[in-house]
């Protein structure tokens, strides 16, 4: 059967779209809220979401109950894992309801979503709890550096390192593990602290990843020289711990792991690992299985997208579940994105006259 206005012949149910390079459709990503706490120099400077920043009014969010329908017509083609985002995910009201409704949809073979969620970890010690109660299985937290004095800065509204972490002590007495720590690295800002950032968190539990400073959205004012590429962090690391490349868990991974060695050079699966997403200097466009749901239900197929695709019209003008599992087959078949590949080339950046979504609109 074809989709609307399309060639695109929809999958059998049960059986992963595909876009035109091959990809499958395995991650969902869904942005509750455009809203955040933190105003963090690379996501929401404090200059551009002042006080008086318009962010989308209730009415325009989709509620819980459209999310979860658009999120079952996701598994069906494919989906196997959703992670909720933001913004900062836990300022949206009652999530926890969001969560149990999420957590009760299973994969056309009869498992269960692999759940999950990505917060600036604020609110963590708070809710991990009821969390885990609702069916979240597991968090990352981001978290840019420990020495207060440098974290406060990168957050601009002096929240403490100390909150944070007593966030991610709340997460891992729940139960919501794997828990992941996402440190994005800007160089002359909190490069310094990658060394200590390895060390604190060996032999917790947590693995730690390292994200290259990002090109995301139109404010952050980014430059390239404000990179640390992947490569020069590793070095740093290995000039002062023992660490050994392990195998990537899964197709579509965005992070190299390397393991804390032992005496005999071999992973020490006790002391844990870390890893590298290394988006500006080595693109893993090629295995991208992700999909982002915006706030206010716009499907994009790419992180530096600059235009989305209007679910939320069709889900109030009363579409069926197959006449929106058309439309996102349609949208996905017809997907070619690719940009951190064609980054270093004329065509990588946004069509003239168009600006990237920001990041807290779509989620990292």
């Amino acid at each position: 059967m074809t989709a609307s206005g399309s060639g695109f012949l929809m999958p059998p149910p049960g059986q992963a779209v595909q876009d035109t390079l091959g990809r499958p459709l395995r991650d969902l990503r869904i942005s509750v809220t455009d809203r955040c706490n933190f105003r963090c120099s690379y996501c929401m400077p404090k200059e551009v979401f002042h006080k008086d920043y318009p962010y989308l009014p209730h009415s325009a969010l989709l509620s819980f109950e459209e999310i979860t329908k658009l999120a079952r017509q996701f598994v069906a083609l494919g989906v196997q894992k959703i992670r909720l985002t933001g913004g900062e995910p836990l300022l949206r009201k009652n999530i926890e309801v969001l969560i149990e409704q999420l957590a009760a949809i299973q994969t056309p073979s009869g498992k269960p979503l692999d759940l999950t969620l990505t917060t600036n970890g604020s609110l963590l010690a708070k809710k991990a709890a009821s969390l885990k109660r609702a069916g979240l299985q597991r968090v990352t937290v981001s978290l840019d550096g420990l020495d207060d004095a440098v974290f406060q800065a990168m957050n601009d509204v002096a929240f403490p390192v100390a909150d944070v972490l007593k966030g991610v002590d709340a997460a891992l007495a729940a139960g919501l593990g794997p828990i992941k720590i996402n440190m994005v690295v800007k160089r002359g800002t909190n490069d310094h602290e990658v060394a200590a950032m390895a060390r604190h968190f060996k032999g917790t539990g947590v693995a730690l990843r390292f994200i290259e400073y990002m090109d995301v959205g139109a404010t952050n004012g980014w430059r390239m020289d404000e990179v640390v590429p992947s490569n020069e962090i590793l070095s740093r690391l290995r000039a002062v711990m023992p660490l050994v490349p392990l195998v990537s868990s899964q197709r579509g991974e965005t992070a190299q792991r390397w393991g804390h060695a032992d005496p005999a050079g071999l992973h020490d699966t006790t002391a844990g690992e870390i890893g590298f997403i290394s988006s500006v200097t080595q693109a893993f466009c090629g295995d991208c299985n992700r999909a982002r749901l915006s706030t206010e239900g716009q499907l994009y197929l790419c992180l530096f997208a600059g235009q989305g695709h209007d679910l939320r019209t069709l889900l109030r003008s009363g579409a069926d579940e197959h006449q929106l599992r058309q439309a996102i087959s349609a949208v996905w078949g017809d997907r070619a994105d690719r940009y951190s590949a064609l980054r270093g080339s004329t065509s990588a950046g946004a069509p003239s006259g168009s600006r990237r979504v920001e990041m807290s609109y779509i989620g990292g």
